[in-house]
C-alpha cells in the first residue's frame, strides 16, 4: 500500500481532539467547535442555530458531530438547516473529523460542528 501525505493548503484541518477539546490551526477549543474557511472558533452547540446558519451560501455540506456516539439531530434543527440550503451530515464527532479533513483536502465546499467527546 502507498501513503501519500495529504497537502491541505490554505485550509486547515482539524489535528487532535479528546474529552472536552478540539485542536485545529494551533488553536485549541474546549467545548463545542465550528470548522470552516475562517478557521476553528467555538460554538455554542446545538442551540447556537445562529452561526449555523451563517454558514449558508458558503458551504454546500454541513458535517456535525454528535459528541462519543452517533445520535440524531432534532428534527426542527435539521429542517431548518436544510431549508437554508445545508446540506447536513450526522454522524460521531470523530468520524466527521476525519471525513471534514479528507473532503478538506480534496478542495471541497465544508464545514463541521462539533460536541465533544
Amino acid at each position: 500500500m502507498r501513503i501519500n501525505e495529504i497537502e491541505f493548503t490554505d485550509a486547515v484541518p482539524v489535528e487532535s481532539y479528546g474529552p472536552g477539546f478540539f485542536k485545529a490551526g494551533g488553536t485549541q477549543i474546549d467545548g463545542p467547535m465550528i470548522m470552516s474557511g475562517a478557521g476553528p472558533r467555538a460554538w455554542g452547540g446545538l442551540e447556537d442555530l445562529d452561526a449555523l446558519l451563517a454558514l449558508a451560501g458558503q458551504i454546500d455540506v454541513l458535517f456535525v458531530g454528535m459528541g462519543a456516539e452517533i445520535a440524531h439531530l432534532p428534527a426542527g434543527l435539521r429542517s431548518r438547516l436544510e431549508d437554508a440550503g445545508l446540506g447536513v451530515e450526522v454522524m460521531g464527532s470523530p468520524a466527521a473529523c476525519r471525513t471534514y479533513n479528507v473532503l478538506l483536502s480534496e478542495g471541497r465546499r465544508i464545514a463541521l460542528a462539533v460536541l465533544p467527546v
